[in-house]
Protein backbone atom coordinates (compact mmCIF):
# COMPACT_ATOMS: atom_id res chain seq x y z
CA UNK A 1 0.00 0.00 0.00
CA UNK A 2 2.74 2.37 1.18
CA UNK A 3 4.58 1.02 -2.14
CA UNK A 4 1.56 2.28 -4.44
CA UNK A 5 1.28 5.13 -2.85
CA UNK A 6 4.42 6.94 -3.18
CA UNK A 7 4.36 5.33 -6.93
CA UNK A 8 1.16 7.42 -7.56
CA UNK A 9 3.24 10.45 -5.97
CA UNK A 10 6.47 10.04 -7.92
CA UNK A 11 3.88 9.86 -11.16
CA UNK A 12 2.41 13.35 -10.24
CA UNK A 13 5.71 14.32 -9.86
CA UNK A 14 6.67 13.33 -13.23
CA UNK A 15 3.38 15.04 -14.57
CA UNK A 16 3.97 18.60 -12.60
CA UNK A 17 6.61 19.50 -15.10
CA UNK A 18 5.04 19.12 -18.18
CA UNK A 19 1.38 20.41 -16.86
CA UNK A 20 3.38 23.20 -15.95
CA UNK A 21 5.28 23.78 -19.15
CA UNK A 22 1.69 23.87 -20.73
CA UNK A 23 0.48 26.61 -18.70
CA UNK A 24 2.94 28.52 -19.27
CA UNK A 25 2.77 28.09 -22.88
CA UNK A 26 -1.18 28.87 -22.93
CA UNK A 27 -0.18 32.07 -20.85
CA UNK A 28 2.34 33.11 -23.09
CA UNK A 29 0.32 32.37 -25.94
CA UNK A 30 -3.03 34.34 -23.98
CA UNK A 31 -0.21 37.55 -23.53
CA UNK A 32 0.12 37.13 -27.35
CA UNK A 33 -3.19 37.08 -28.55
CA UNK A 34 -4.13 40.27 -25.99
CA UNK A 35 -0.79 42.56 -27.30
CA UNK A 36 -2.83 42.30 -30.56
CA UNK A 37 -5.96 43.80 -29.05
CA UNK A 38 -6.70 47.26 -29.12
CA UNK A 39 -6.48 47.93 -25.61
CA UNK A 40 -2.67 46.61 -25.62
CA UNK A 41 -1.69 48.75 -28.85
CA UNK A 42 -3.55 51.84 -27.54
CA UNK A 43 -1.99 51.27 -24.06
CA UNK A 44 1.64 50.70 -26.00
CA UNK A 45 1.25 54.23 -27.84
CA UNK A 46 -0.62 56.77 -25.40
CA UNK A 47 -0.09 54.81 -22.26
CA UNK A 48 -3.06 54.51 -21.48
CA UNK A 49 -5.10 51.68 -20.04
CA UNK A 50 -9.05 51.85 -21.31
CA UNK A 51 -11.38 49.29 -22.63
CA UNK A 52 -11.56 48.56 -26.27
CA UNK A 53 -14.58 49.58 -26.72
CA UNK A 54 -13.54 53.09 -25.44
CA UNK A 55 -10.72 53.07 -27.15
CA UNK A 56 -12.37 52.77 -30.48
CA UNK A 57 -14.68 55.37 -29.11
CA UNK A 58 -12.22 57.94 -28.60
CA UNK A 59 -10.00 56.60 -31.96
CA UNK A 60 -13.51 57.37 -34.38
CA UNK A 61 -15.03 59.75 -32.35
CA UNK A 62 -13.02 62.71 -33.96
CA UNK A 63 -13.62 61.10 -37.41
CA UNK A 64 -17.49 61.03 -37.03
CA UNK A 65 -17.61 64.28 -35.17
CA UNK A 66 -16.16 66.01 -38.63
CA UNK A 67 -17.94 63.86 -41.30
CA UNK A 68 -21.47 63.41 -39.29
CA UNK A 69 -23.22 66.41 -40.64
CA UNK A 70 -22.10 65.56 -44.15
CA UNK A 71 -23.66 62.17 -44.10
CA UNK A 72 -26.92 63.06 -42.78
CA UNK A 73 -27.20 65.60 -45.94
CA UNK A 74 -26.11 63.01 -48.52
CA UNK A 75 -28.77 60.69 -46.26
CA UNK A 76 -31.65 63.57 -46.88
CA UNK A 77 -30.68 64.15 -50.63
CA UNK A 78 -31.22 60.31 -51.38
CA UNK A 79 -34.12 60.21 -49.81
CA UNK A 80 -35.18 63.27 -51.87
CA UNK A 81 -34.40 61.28 -54.71
CA UNK A 82 -36.62 57.95 -53.97
CA UNK A 83 -39.17 60.52 -53.47
CA UNK A 84 -38.97 62.32 -56.52
CA UNK A 85 -38.84 58.82 -58.32
CA UNK A 86 -42.07 57.73 -56.36
CA UNK A 87 -44.14 60.43 -57.51
CA UNK A 88 -42.73 60.02 -61.48
CA UNK A 89 -41.25 63.32 -60.90
CA UNK A 90 -37.86 62.29 -62.08
CA UNK A 91 -36.95 62.87 -65.54
CA UNK A 92 -37.07 59.42 -67.70
CA UNK A 93 -33.20 59.98 -68.24
CA UNK A 94 -31.89 59.41 -65.00
CA UNK A 95 -33.44 56.18 -64.81
CA UNK A 96 -33.00 54.71 -68.12
CA UNK A 97 -30.06 56.37 -69.43
CA UNK A 98 -26.12 54.21 -69.08
CA UNK A 99 -24.46 57.57 -69.08
CA UNK A 100 -24.92 57.95 -65.26
CA UNK A 101 -24.15 54.78 -64.64
CA UNK A 102 -20.96 54.48 -66.83
CA UNK A 103 -20.04 58.18 -65.49
CA UNK A 104 -20.54 57.04 -61.66
CA UNK A 105 -18.60 54.12 -62.09
CA UNK A 106 -15.55 56.34 -63.48
CA UNK A 107 -15.99 57.95 -60.52
CA UNK A 108 -15.75 55.29 -58.42
CA UNK A 109 -12.25 54.04 -59.67
CA UNK A 110 -10.82 57.60 -59.92
CA UNK A 111 -11.98 58.50 -56.16
CA UNK A 112 -10.45 55.32 -55.11
CA UNK A 113 -7.10 56.13 -56.56
CA UNK A 114 -6.81 59.68 -55.09
CA UNK A 115 -8.08 58.54 -51.90
CA UNK A 116 -5.35 56.04 -51.32
CA UNK A 117 -2.88 58.49 -52.67
CA UNK A 118 -3.97 61.10 -49.94
CA UNK A 119 -4.41 58.59 -47.46
CA UNK A 120 -0.48 57.36 -48.04
CA UNK A 121 0.56 61.09 -48.81
CA UNK A 122 -0.76 62.19 -44.58
CA UNK A 123 0.34 58.62 -43.36
CA UNK A 124 4.15 59.21 -44.58
CA UNK A 125 3.54 63.18 -43.12
CA UNK A 126 2.61 61.54 -39.71
CA UNK A 127 5.19 58.68 -39.69
CA UNK A 128 8.03 61.18 -40.88
CA UNK A 129 6.88 63.24 -37.66
CA UNK A 130 7.04 60.20 -35.37
CA UNK A 131 10.62 59.58 -36.62
CA UNK A 132 11.71 63.08 -35.71
CA UNK A 133 9.96 62.57 -32.53
CA UNK A 134 12.15 59.03 -31.48
CA UNK A 135 15.31 60.83 -32.92
CA UNK A 136 14.44 63.63 -30.28
CA UNK A 137 14.26 60.76 -27.35
CA UNK A 138 17.90 59.52 -28.59
CA UNK A 139 19.60 63.17 -28.85
CA UNK A 140 17.77 64.18 -25.43
CA UNK A 141 19.42 61.06 -23.72
CA UNK A 142 22.82 61.02 -25.10
CA UNK A 143 22.92 65.02 -24.57
CA UNK A 144 22.03 64.45 -21.00
CA UNK A 145 24.36 61.86 -20.52
CA UNK A 146 27.27 63.94 -22.27
CA UNK A 147 26.12 66.39 -19.89
CA UNK A 148 26.21 64.09 -16.73
CA UNK A 149 29.47 62.48 -17.75
CA UNK A 150 31.90 64.46 -19.37
CA UNK A 151 31.48 67.56 -17.31
CA UNK A 152 33.49 67.69 -14.33
CA UNK A 153 32.45 68.85 -11.02
CA UNK A 154 34.88 70.66 -8.54
CA UNK A 155 32.28 72.58 -6.30
CA UNK A 156 29.13 71.85 -4.95
CA UNK A 157 27.13 74.37 -6.93
CA UNK A 158 28.30 72.87 -10.14
CA UNK A 159 26.29 69.85 -9.53
CA UNK A 160 22.91 72.15 -9.51
CA UNK A 161 23.80 74.25 -12.86
CA UNK A 162 24.25 70.26 -14.08
CA UNK A 163 21.14 69.69 -13.15
CA UNK A 164 19.07 72.65 -14.17
CA UNK A 165 21.51 72.34 -17.75
CA UNK A 166 19.95 68.75 -17.89
CA UNK A 167 16.36 69.92 -16.79
CA UNK A 168 16.51 72.16 -20.02
CA UNK A 169 17.22 69.66 -22.05
CA UNK A 170 13.85 67.96 -21.56
CA UNK A 171 12.36 71.48 -21.02
CA UNK A 172 13.37 71.98 -24.93
CA UNK A 173 11.18 69.08 -26.25
CA UNK A 174 8.49 70.20 -24.06
CA UNK A 175 8.51 73.53 -25.59
CA UNK A 176 8.66 71.79 -28.95
CA UNK A 177 5.75 70.22 -28.31
CA UNK A 178 3.89 73.18 -27.05
CA UNK A 179 5.73 75.13 -30.04
CA UNK A 180 4.31 72.80 -32.67
CA UNK A 181 0.62 72.98 -30.86
CA UNK A 182 1.11 76.65 -31.68
CA UNK A 183 -0.17 77.49 -27.97
CA UNK A 184 1.25 79.89 -25.15
CA UNK A 185 4.65 78.52 -23.00
CA UNK A 186 2.11 76.86 -20.44
CA UNK A 187 2.71 75.95 -16.63
CA UNK A 188 4.00 72.38 -17.62
CA UNK A 189 7.58 73.97 -18.52
CA UNK A 190 7.82 75.80 -14.74
CA UNK A 191 9.17 73.03 -12.41
CA UNK A 192 12.11 72.87 -15.43
CA UNK A 193 13.91 76.03 -14.79
CA UNK A 194 14.14 78.95 -12.04
CA UNK A 195 11.29 81.26 -12.32
CA UNK A 196 13.31 84.02 -14.47
CA UNK A 197 13.64 81.61 -17.47
CA UNK A 198 10.26 80.80 -17.29
CA UNK A 199 9.05 84.76 -17.30
CA UNK A 200 11.78 85.11 -20.44
CA UNK A 201 9.96 82.49 -22.04
CA UNK A 202 6.46 84.02 -21.78
CA UNK A 203 8.07 86.88 -24.02
CA UNK A 204 10.09 85.66 -26.61
CA UNK A 205 9.07 84.55 -30.13
CA UNK A 206 10.43 81.07 -29.94
CA UNK A 207 10.76 79.30 -26.78
CA UNK A 208 12.60 76.28 -28.19
CA UNK A 209 14.98 77.99 -29.71
CA UNK A 210 15.84 80.10 -26.95
CA UNK A 211 16.11 76.86 -24.18
CA UNK A 212 18.92 75.54 -26.70
CA UNK A 213 20.47 79.24 -27.06
CA UNK A 214 20.99 78.28 -22.99
CA UNK A 215 22.14 75.46 -23.16
CA UNK A 216 24.74 76.17 -25.60
CA UNK A 217 25.43 78.94 -22.94
CA UNK A 218 25.83 76.80 -20.68
CA UNK A 219 28.12 74.47 -22.72
CA UNK A 220 30.17 77.31 -23.77
CA UNK A 221 30.88 78.64 -19.96
CA UNK A 222 31.75 75.11 -19.06
CA UNK A 223 34.69 74.98 -21.90
CA UNK A 224 35.68 78.53 -20.57
CA UNK A 225 36.14 77.04 -16.96
CA UNK A 226 38.11 73.96 -18.08
CA UNK A 227 35.32 71.48 -17.39
CA UNK A 228 35.19 70.35 -20.86
CA UNK A 229 37.83 70.25 -23.43
CA UNK A 230 37.30 71.25 -27.35
CA UNK A 231 36.42 68.03 -28.26
CA UNK A 232 33.99 67.23 -25.70
CA UNK A 233 32.86 71.01 -25.82
CA UNK A 234 32.06 69.50 -30.24
CA UNK A 235 30.43 66.15 -29.25
CA UNK A 236 27.54 67.73 -27.25
CA UNK A 237 27.25 70.79 -29.87
CA UNK A 238 26.79 69.05 -32.23
CA UNK A 239 23.91 66.81 -30.33
CA UNK A 240 22.25 70.33 -29.53
CA UNK A 241 22.58 71.30 -32.98
CA UNK A 242 21.03 67.33 -33.41
CA UNK A 243 17.88 68.88 -31.63
CA UNK A 244 17.79 72.02 -33.49
CA UNK A 245 17.75 70.19 -36.91
CA UNK A 246 15.07 67.87 -35.78
CA UNK A 247 13.01 70.88 -34.36
CA UNK A 248 13.22 72.56 -37.96
CA UNK A 249 12.20 69.02 -39.45
CA UNK A 250 9.09 69.23 -37.55
CA UNK A 251 8.29 72.59 -38.62
CA UNK A 252 8.60 72.03 -42.19
CA UNK A 253 5.70 68.94 -41.72
CA UNK A 254 3.71 71.79 -39.87
CA UNK A 255 4.30 74.38 -41.99
CA UNK A 256 4.27 72.64 -45.10
CA UNK A 257 0.52 71.48 -45.72
CA UNK A 258 -0.55 68.87 -48.91
CA UNK A 259 -1.43 71.31 -51.57
CA UNK A 260 -4.91 73.10 -51.15
CA UNK A 261 -5.63 72.77 -55.05
CA UNK A 262 -5.48 69.01 -54.49
CA UNK A 263 -7.79 69.20 -51.46
CA UNK A 264 -10.60 71.36 -53.16
CA UNK A 265 -10.24 69.08 -56.55
CA UNK A 266 -10.66 65.80 -54.44
CA UNK A 267 -13.92 67.12 -52.60
CA UNK A 268 -15.37 68.61 -55.67
CA UNK A 269 -14.97 65.47 -57.15
CA UNK A 270 -16.16 63.54 -54.14
CA UNK A 271 -19.37 66.00 -54.19
CA UNK A 272 -20.45 65.24 -57.68
CA UNK A 273 -20.31 61.72 -57.60
CA UNK A 274 -22.45 61.71 -54.13
CA UNK A 275 -24.65 63.99 -56.51
CA UNK A 276 -25.13 61.46 -59.55
CA UNK A 277 -24.58 58.30 -57.38
CA UNK A 278 -28.56 58.01 -56.32
CA UNK A 279 -30.08 58.81 -60.03
CA UNK A 280 -27.51 54.94 -60.48
CA UNK A 281 -29.40 53.53 -57.23
CA UNK A 282 -32.76 54.76 -57.43
CA UNK A 283 -34.64 52.60 -60.10
CA UNK A 284 -33.33 48.96 -58.83
CA UNK A 285 -33.21 49.66 -54.77
CA UNK A 286 -35.96 52.39 -54.69
CA UNK A 287 -36.67 53.66 -50.68
CA UNK A 288 -32.71 51.76 -50.16
CA UNK A 289 -31.37 54.98 -51.92
CA UNK A 290 -31.10 57.15 -48.58
CA UNK A 291 -29.27 54.65 -46.50
CA UNK A 292 -27.45 53.18 -49.18
CA UNK A 293 -26.21 57.04 -50.27
CA UNK A 294 -25.38 57.69 -46.21
CA UNK A 295 -23.31 54.88 -46.07
CA UNK A 296 -21.25 55.18 -48.83
CA UNK A 297 -20.35 58.81 -48.23
CA UNK A 298 -19.93 57.75 -44.47
CA UNK A 299 -16.94 55.17 -45.82
CA UNK A 300 -15.33 58.11 -48.63
CA UNK A 301 -16.07 60.97 -46.32
CA UNK A 302 -14.19 58.86 -43.66
CA UNK A 303 -11.19 57.91 -45.31
CA UNK A 304 -10.77 61.74 -46.60
CA UNK A 305 -11.00 62.59 -43.06
CA UNK A 306 -8.79 60.25 -41.72
CA UNK A 307 -6.53 61.59 -44.02
CA UNK A 308 -7.25 65.00 -43.50
CA UNK A 309 -6.67 64.30 -39.54
CA UNK A 310 -3.21 62.34 -39.74
CA UNK A 311 -1.96 64.87 -41.86
CA UNK A 312 -1.04 67.50 -38.98
CA UNK A 313 0.68 64.76 -36.74
CA UNK A 314 1.02 67.17 -33.79
CA UNK A 315 -2.01 68.24 -32.47
CA UNK A 316 -4.28 66.99 -29.68
CA UNK A 317 -6.70 64.66 -32.07
CA UNK A 318 -7.02 60.88 -30.54
CA UNK A 319 -5.35 59.97 -33.82
CA UNK A 320 -1.68 62.51 -33.81
CA UNK A 321 0.99 61.55 -32.78
CA UNK A 322 0.84 61.10 -28.79
CA UNK A 323 3.47 64.05 -27.98
CA UNK A 324 2.10 64.33 -24.13
CA UNK A 325 3.58 60.33 -23.75
CA UNK A 326 6.80 60.89 -25.64
CA UNK A 327 7.45 64.10 -23.50
CA UNK A 328 6.82 62.28 -20.20
CA UNK A 329 9.13 59.60 -21.52
CA UNK A 330 11.77 62.24 -22.48
CA UNK A 331 11.58 64.10 -18.48
CA UNK A 332 11.56 60.45 -17.03
CA UNK A 333 14.76 59.39 -18.85
CA UNK A 334 16.28 62.59 -17.70
CA UNK A 335 15.53 62.36 -14.45
CA UNK A 336 16.80 59.15 -14.11
CA UNK A 337 20.19 59.96 -15.97
CA UNK A 338 20.33 62.87 -13.15
CA UNK A 339 19.43 60.60 -10.01
CA UNK A 340 22.11 58.00 -11.22
CA UNK A 341 24.49 59.86 -13.15
CA UNK A 342 28.47 60.17 -10.84
CA UNK A 343 28.16 62.63 -7.69
CA UNK A 344 24.51 63.81 -8.60
CA UNK A 345 21.18 64.19 -7.21
CA UNK A 346 18.28 65.29 -8.44
CA UNK A 347 17.53 68.48 -7.92
CA UNK A 348 14.79 71.09 -9.46
CA UNK A 349 16.24 74.23 -10.37
CA UNK A 350 15.66 77.63 -8.63
CA UNK A 351 18.67 79.70 -9.04
CA UNK A 352 19.10 80.07 -12.54
CA UNK A 353 22.46 79.38 -12.72
CA UNK A 354 22.16 78.66 -16.75
CA UNK A 355 20.27 81.56 -17.46
CA UNK A 356 22.13 83.82 -15.39
CA UNK A 357 25.61 82.65 -17.48
CA UNK A 358 26.43 85.80 -19.20
CA UNK A 359 25.91 85.65 -23.27
CA UNK A 360 28.06 87.18 -25.22
CA UNK A 361 27.34 89.58 -27.66
CA UNK A 362 29.34 90.30 -31.19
Amino acid sequence: MIFSISKKARTRQHRSPKISSVKRSQSHHRKLVASRSFREKFQIYTGEQLHWLQVTQRILISVIHGILPWVILCGGYGLLVSLLDHYGILPAFFGDSKVIQNVVISFNVILSLLLVFRTNTAHERFWEGRKLWGSMVNTTRNLARGISITIEQREPQERDEKSAAVYLVAAFAVAMKIHLRREVMNSELEPMMSPLQYHQLQNVNHAPLEIAYWIGDYLQHQFERQRLNIFQLTSLHELLDDMVDILGGCERILKTPVPLVYTITLNALLWIYFLLLPFQLVGGIKWWTAPILAFMSFLYLGINEVGAEIEEPFGRDANDLPLDAICATIVRNLEHIIQFAPCARVLRPASGNVLDLPRKTA
